[in-house]
């Protein structure tokens, strides 16, 4: 089983390429309040839906002072597909080594349709300006779960 991050913990470093294949480092966002949202895989129903719904809500979350990064083991030319396609307008990285996703716990064994595997756990983290994680959700519900997100941070 994978360890997994509780609130006051460093969060994990990491440098991944974006769907440009840029690369976005979270030490460049220091200072910052960063959400960083694990997905197992761009293009399909649940991903697409938690993604478009951070779309929708980027505006209020970037005025609250909040960065948004989306993290799945796609290559970046099909995270390129999935923001052309859907309109994505802040970052999803690429980790398809999955060691961003192991780092955070995001990836090992869960119950999917009744069954044990081994595969991304849908996980969100909020990552204060010093780098701790203030706010660690594993398992999480694709839908519904942007808006429960910001009512826990009071937006």
């Amino acid at each position: 089983m994978t360890d997994r991050l509780s609130v006051g913990d460093a969060a994990p470093e990491f440098t991944l390429p974006d769907a440009d294949g840029n690369e976005v480092s979270l030490a460049d966002l220091r200072g910052k309040n960063v959400i960083v949202y694990f997905y197992p895989a761009a293009m399909t129903p649940g991903c697409t839906k938690q993604a478009c719904d951070f779309r929708d809500s980027l505006d209020s979350l970037q005025a609250s002072g909040y960065t948004v990064l989306g993290i799945s083991p796609d290559k970046p030319e099909k995270l390129a597909k999935f923001r052309d396609r859907d309109g994505v307008t802040f970052p999803l990285l690429s980790d398809p080594a999955k060691e961003v996703l192991v780092a955070y716990g995001a990836f090992g064994e869960k119950t999917m349709y009744g069954k044990k595997v081994t595969g991304v756990i849908r996980s969100t983290f909020v990552i204060d300006g010093d780098g701790k994680i203030a706010v660690a959700q594993y398992n999480v519900k694709a839908t519904g779960h942007v808006a429960k997100l910001r009512r826990d941070l009071g937006l």
